[in-house]
Order: C-alpha cells, then sequence, then structure tokens
C-alpha cells in the first residue's frame, strides 16, 4: 500500500476544507500487480555457548571497579574518624588500628588518576597515623 501525499496530523481530524483543495484529501492504493515474495529462511547460525554469557556477566566493568575504590576511601576516612574520636576520648583501642592496618593491606587497581592521588593521599594519612603507633604497614 502506498500514500500518495502526506498530510498535517493536525488537518486529519479537522471538519473544515479551509486551505485544502479537494486532491490532497485523498490517497490512493496503488495497485502494483504482483505482491513481491518473502525471501526464504536460510540455516539458523549457530548458538554460543552458555559459558561465553557467563564470561561476559563476570567481567567487571569500570564503574564496578570505582566504586570499589571509592567504598575503599570511605572505609579509610570513617576508620580514621572513629580513631580520632577514641584520642579525644582517650582511650585508644588496637580496634580500630587493625581495621586501619586491614584496609591499607587491600591491594587496589589504579584506574583514575584523580581517584588514585586522592585515595594515595587517605592511606598517606592513615599509615601516618598508625607510623604514630608503632605499626609499620607494608608499601
Amino acid at each position: 500500500m502506498r500514500i500518495e501525499n502526506n498530510l498535517r496530523t493536525g488537518a486529519v481530524g479537522s471538519r473544515g476544507t479551509k486551505g485544502r483543495s479537494d486532491s490532497s484529501s485523498t490517497f490512493q492504493i496503488s495497485d502494483g500487480g504482483t505482491t513481491p515474495r518473502a525471501a526464504g529462511t536460510g540455516a539458523a547460525a549457530p548458538s554460543t555457548g552458555i559459558e561465553a554469557l557467563l564470561a561476559l556477566q563476570a567481567a567487571p566493568d569500570a564503574t564496578e571497579e570505582k566504586r570499589r575504590q571509592l567504598r575503599r576511601g570511605r572505609s579509610l576516612l570513617d576508620t580514621l574518624e572513629a580513631l580520632k574520636a577514641d584520642l579525644l576520648a582517650g582511650n585508644v583501642g588496637d580496634g580500630h588500628l587493625n581495621q586501619l592496618l586491614a584496609l591499607i593491606g587491600q591491594a587496589r587497581r589504579r584506574t583514575e588518576p584523580g581517584l588514585d592521588s586522592l585515595l594515595d593521599d587517605i592511606e598517606l594519612r592513615a599509615r601516618v597515623e598508625l607510623a604514630k603507633r608503632g605499626h609499620y604497614p607494608p608499601l
């Protein structure tokens, strides 16, 4: 089916004939003769294994690594804040120091220069606090 003219959609529902000629308000269905035949279907391509789909799902994306690094930075800052509160209260326990040691001991990937620089600064501050109390984590 072929539509010969294009009318504005606003003119379709209007009752008035102002601005329209009689020939533009009609459309014609062309009788092109024979209808073209649909192409035959070929053999289906072999489907990939479920292993490929699972491998794609298991591959971490860049945003996941960034979120992981942000969580690590927040944990370091929260632990430093808790250590500061302990110092102000006058009771420094080994709990927050051990937590800082564990957080610093975690390996991290370097993904974004700005984020990496910020995390380096936070880690340096945590290492200074640990060194004040005689703990020296490996670099």
